[in-house]
């Protein structure tokens, strides 16, 4: 008996010091506080972990890590820990017993601490999550494809096998959150039947979102960006989403909506004014570059001149402290807000020059539209600039790349590019679309329009020629209209109008067969812009209108009929192809008046 009370009270002590170890070892681990506990749990019970703990203890780690100020730091520091060492390898012994949800969860996790895509761990779990993908179901199936995302496998065979899984099982899918998440990350993949598939169903789904979801709301906007399609009655429901949550939305979240909208053409004057007030409101809460620098951009452009003046005063104090991508951000929205701030201009203009060796050939394409632009005239600069240009010109093997880079050097006060430079391009001519061609033609246009002293050689003349010659060669090779039209959509200037017109034409009648409800507004457009008169193609523009009216958006309809009343032509069923225009409009405007 007094054995027994004598171990009692020890035995009593033993329980207070470990209150919860008899507890399940996960349910220890869900009421860490740091990251401390999580380890010393790791360390005391390392030759028991099941491959749910394992899975548990890096979901908590990363739970933690989350509520950190400094991200970046914390996740250093959990990676460095000797214990982290051994939840890696408890992983690599158990990662194949892990259920689906487990191991994708683990595969992300591991993503986010840093550790290298080539790594053998993150190389193994993407490898048994390629052998169990046909089994997956949508949730985790759409984890998996933003992993790899974060690891830019796009254009991977695995994501092409995800895009395949979505096409298959796309009616049986009914969350629209993860179908979103989906269609970012396989989007570069796809067909474009598949993309209005995805589209269509998006809009089945959307009322079973509500109008909290801005994350997905902004995914399918994305996604839109992503393969090209302005499809507006999607747009006008994520609008709506976006606009009921205003109040909510922070600066990266405004900062994003607005590029996406911008590079889609897509205007909605509601979410602008809104956003604006916001976004000045938010003026005098930076006083860090990171932050200012995304407020600078995103509001600049369509600030008073109130707005304006405070911004460019406030960035003024703090432009000596920024990035090279900073500074590049900056000069951009500078161009964008046609900004006279000569002080400004000279500042940020520093801060480039300092860092110019480390952009790369587009960021310098853009700093020399923008310098040019803002007529900023610095001797050392622009030499330096084009010495580098030079430079990436030499080695350089791309087409689009070569081509910004002529573009860039055409800009520059000494347009001449020598005989190294003339055959570089002469190399690469036979690999450009139309979008491409027309770029090399206006570089080689602006250098016959600045430099009359090389003229005698006919250097000039004879780059013209060839382009001329693959452009036409392009065009008669054309047998996809939307591909063309994507091509033909950013081509400006001189070039295409004085030597290609024709043979455009002719390529678009021989195709006009493809004319759909989609891309009907883009032939139209490119009729008005090169004001060319093509009784064919006009005719079966307003033929696919009357007949498929109710697929085309009503902000559609001007661009449709801009080219008949420009070139002063009335298709053979010109009453009804207006009238069903005109009641088009006005059941759109009806439902606005209603509602």
């Amino acid at each position: 008996m007094l054995r027994l009370r004598a171990f009692c009270p020890f035995s009593w002590r033993v329980f207070q010091f470990r209150p919860f170890s008899c507890e399940p070892l996960i349910i220890q681990m869900n009421k860490c506080t740091d990251e401390e506990q999580i380890f010393d749990l790791i360390e005391r019970n390392k030759a028991i972990l099941s491959e749910k703990q394992v899975g548990c203890a890096f979901n908590i780690l990363w739970q933690l890590q989350k509520q950190k100020t400094s991200l970046l730091n914390n996740v250093e520091c959990v990676k460095d820990h000797p214990q982290f060492l051994t939840l890696y390898n408890l992983t690599t012994n158990k990662f194949k017993i892990m259920n689906d949800d487990t191991l994708v969860n683990v595969l992300y996790i591991t993503q986010q601490f840093a550790i290298e895509t080539h790594d053998p761990l993150v190389e193994a779990l993407v490898t048994e999550a390629w052998r169990r993908l046909e089994r997956f179901d949508v949730n985790v199936l759409s984890r998996f494809s933003s992993c790899l995302a974060d690891q830019h496998l796009y254009f991977s065979p695995l994501m092409g096998k995800i895009a395949d899984i979505v096409h298959r099982n796309l009616e049986t899918i009914q969350d629209l959150r993860f179908l979103s998440t989906l269609m970012v990350n396989i989007s570069f993949l796809i067909s474009r039947h598949f993309q209005e598939k995805l589209v269509n169903r998006s809009e089945l789904l959307f009322d079973t979102i509500g109008f909290s979801e801005v994350s997905t709301a902004r995914r399918i906007v994305q996604f839109l960006q992503n393969v090209k399609y302005g499809y507006q009655p999607l747009l006008e429901r994520c609008n709506k989403v976006f606009l009921s949550n205003m109040d909510h939305l922070d600066l990266d979240s405004i900062s994003k909506i607005l590029s996406l909208y911008q590079f889609l053409r897509f205007h909605s004057f509601e979410f602008i004014t809104m956003a604006k007030k916001k976004l000045t409101k938010m003026i005098p809460l930076f006083d860090h570059p990171a932050s200012f620098v995304k407020l600078f951009v995103a509001l600049g452009p369509m600030a008073g001149p109130k707005e304006k003046k405070q911004l460019k005063s406030t960035l003024l104090l703090m432009s000596e402290e920024l990035t090279s991508q900073q500074a590049l951000a900056v000069v951009g929205a500078m161009e964008e807000m046609e900004s006279r701030n000569s002080h400004l201009i000279k500042r940020i203009a520093s801060v480039l020059h300092k860092h110019l060796d480390n952009y790369k050939p587009v960021e310098l394409l853009k700093i020399t539209q923008a310098l040019i632009f803002l007529h900023f005239q610095s001797k050392e600069l622009f030499v330096k600039l084009r010495e580098l240009l030079l430079s990436y010109l030499k080695i350089s093997v791309i087409p689009s790349e070569i081509s910004v880079l002529v573009c860039a050097i055409c800009m520059l006060p000494s347009p001449y590019l020598d005989e190294a430079a003339t055959s570089r391009i002469e190399a690469v001519l036979p690999q450009c679309d139309l979008h491409g061609l027309n770029g090399f033609a206006t570089s080689v246009l602006r250098w016959i329009q600045y430099d009359h002293t090389y003229l005698d050689s006919g250097k000039q003349l004879k780059l013209l020629k060839k382009l001329d010659h693959y452009g036409h060669q392009r065009l008669q090779q054309s047998n996809n209209l939307d591909l063309l039209l994507e091509e033909l959509k950013f081509v400006k200037g001189d070039w295409l109008p004085e030597s290609l017109l024709e043979e455009t034409i002719a390529t678009l009648q021989r195709l006009m067969n493809e004319i759909n409800y989609i891309n009907v507004a883009g032939i139209a457009s490119f009729i008005s812009r090169t004001n060319h008169l093509s009784t064919l193609l006009l005719d079966r523009i307003a033929s696919v209108v009357v007949q498929q009216i109710e697929k085309i958006h009503p902000f559609a309809i001007l661009a449709v009929i801009l080219p008949f009343s420009v070139l002063n032509y009335d298709p053979p069923q010109r009453d009804e192809f207006l009238k069903t225009c005109v009641q088009h409009l006005n059941s759109y405007l009806g439902r606005y008046i209603l509602s």
